[in-house]
């Protein structure tokens, strides 16, 4: 996907999410997939094809809306000279916006995160999104195993989400001999027991970094000598042995073990977006602890951050779920302002317009509708700040979230 612009992917990810859960009456809803390689002109030739074939649809509401999607569809592809670089998906039809009879025609156009391979035209009842969302999933799966002679934890790392997938323990005794056994004696059960439990975390590395994943590279970690003993031995499939990218001393084994892998790792990892989010969130802490306190978090505080131009980089976890809701009176200019969330916009816009403007008494408003994170980008380029996404799913996401989910690292203090 090249660079990871945490603010498209989000914005992307939003539209599919909306796009999802939209249904049209009918056939009425276009899908058109673009691969960078096809000419768009004889795109619009299929599209006029398909143009004529939809002037026989009996129902007259149908048809006029098949019609409207199409014409749409081909205006917006008449402002395109080439097809970019990695093709072009536009998304047209007749929405609903208040039950039947209030449909309107939207358009959605993507550009892909990734080059399209085929070329698609869908008239359907839903938007086909699938093979957009395909894209989203993160393709490179890294293992990391860490052992010692007690217990052994697995887990991968998927993009920005770390799952810790298992943890074994040994039952193999400690080095000291209970009284009574032949220090040799002692030795071969130990032994014995050390090769049952090293070849059962092989069974298991192979069942969830082959069968289950396939992984890109393998990380191994742990206290002391075992892991490289494990390795040495030659326990692990061959596909594993080969694909070992590091081998880390870490303070701890299984689960904590693998967590403290990934914080080791960094070098290893540097190009997935976990390490990215871990580095800005403990320099948030960071911030957050010492004397300067250069942060601030809470939306409001945020907001105020980026209008004095003092923030360097906004961090906003993936749910925020806000929108920012403004109604300007057609008769005196007068602004209301409101955040809401997502769930609560419809209700609330539906209040906001039922009240009179407090300087006119008109009740006659334009009304504009924003994703709190375009705002806040949209405030952060006016100053040079940057903007990144942080997934909600990781225990880094999670600190965030108990700041509320959106906090700011700060080029100077803010009175």
């Amino acid at each position: 996907m090249g660079k990871y612009d945490s603010v498209k992917l989000y914005r992307l990810k939003r539209i599919l999410e909306e796009l999802s859960r939209k249904s049209g009456r009918g056939t009425e809803l276009v899908s058109l997939y673009i691969p960078p390689r096809k000419a768009l002109h004889e795109v619009v030739s299929t599209l006029r094809e398909e143009y004529g074939t939809a002037s026989n649809i009996k129902s007259d509401t149908t048809r006029n809306h098949v019609l409207d999607a199409l014409t749409r569809t081909m205006q917006r592809l008449k402002l395109y000279s080439d097809t970019p670089e990695n093709g072009l998906v536009i998304f047209c039809g007749a929405l609903p916006t208040n039950g039947v009879g209030s449909e309107v025609i939207t358009v959605h156009e993507v550009i892909p995160p990734k080059p399209l391979q085929t070329f698609l035209y869908r008239c359907d009842d839903h938007f086909h999104t699938d093979i957009l969302k395909d894209m989203l999933k993160e393709e490179k799966v890294m293992g990391i195993l860490s052992i010692d002679s007690t217990e052994a934890g697995l887990g991968v790392l998927l993009g920005d989400r770390l799952e810790i997938i298992e943890t074994l323990s040994s039952g193999v005794a400690g080095k000291h001999r209970a009284g009574g056994q032949s220090q040799r004696r002692f030795e071969r059960v130990r032994e014995m027991e050390l090769n049952d439990y090293f070849n059962r975390v092989a069974a298991h590395a192979k069942t969830v970094f082959i069968d289950e994943r396939k992984i890109e590279g393998l990380i191994v970690a742990g206290p002391g000598p075992t892991k490289d003993d494990f390795l040495k031995n030659g326990y692990l499939d061959y596909r594993l042995q080969n694909n070992v990218l590091a081998v880390l001393d870490t303070s701890y084994a299984g689960s904590e073990g693998v967590r403290e892998a990934v914080d080791k790792a960094q070098d290893v990892l540097q190009e997935y977006r976990l390490i990215e989010e871990k580095k800005l969130i403990q320099r948030l802490f960071a911030e957050v602890h010492s004397e300067k306190g250069l942060v601030t978090y809470g939306l409001n505080d945020v907001i105020a951050a980026l209008q004095a131009g003092a923030a360097e980089i906004v961090l906003v976890a993936d749910n925020l779920r806000k929108i920012r809701l403004e109604l300007v009176c057609k008769r005196c200019n007068t602004k209301i302002e409101k955040v809401v969330d997502r769930d609560q916009l419809i209700q609330t816009k539906q209040e906001m317009l039922g009240t009179a403007c407090s300087g006119c008494s008109s009740l006659d408003f334009d009304s504009v509708e924003q994703d709190m994170v375009d705002y806040l980008e949209e405030l952060a380029l006016k100053t040079g700040a940057g903007i990144e996404i942080i997934s909600s799913k990781t225990e880094d996401g999670k600190m965030l979230e108990n700041l509320g989910k959106v906090a700011a690292l700060l080029r100077f203090r803010v009175q």
